[in-house]
């Protein structure tokens, strides 16, 4: 009789199998040419300035957090405007509500600063 975990451990065999096998062919087939320009760092068409391992200003950080917390919290007016008229008055007091605490939140980050570049 059998392990009960014996499939699992084929189907990760199997799996191996076929990974070493694609990497194989991939390195048998693949182009070999090598080029100093492919070599090169590349980003955006532009060549490098500058050290990579630089730090970002935590601007940079802090935007990148407001923009997804207030992102997120947009991506629940959808469900609403989909259900909008079986909500009736209690789900646009709802959404007023939600909204209005979605823009006293975004008032204050404005207030202080959090969204300037400076």
């Amino acid at each position: 009789m059998h392990h009960p975990y014996f499939p699992l451990l084929v189907i990760f065999a199997v799996a191996a199998v076929v990974v070493l096998a694609l990497l194989l062919v991939a390195s048998l087939v693949g182009p070999k040419s090598t080029n100093p320009a492919k070599a090169e760092p590349f980003e955006s068409g532009n060549p490098p300035r500058g050290d990579a391992r630089i730090r970002f200003s935590i601007n940079f950080y802090l935007v990148a957090m407001l923009f997804l917390i207030f992102d997120l919290e947009v991506v629940f007016l959808y469900p609403w405007a989909i259900y909008f008229r079986q909500l009736g008055v209690f789900g646009l007091v709802q959404m007023g509500i939600f909204l209005a605490i979605l823009a006293i939140g975004y008032a204050y980050v404005w207030k202080k600063g959090a969204l300037d570049w400076d």
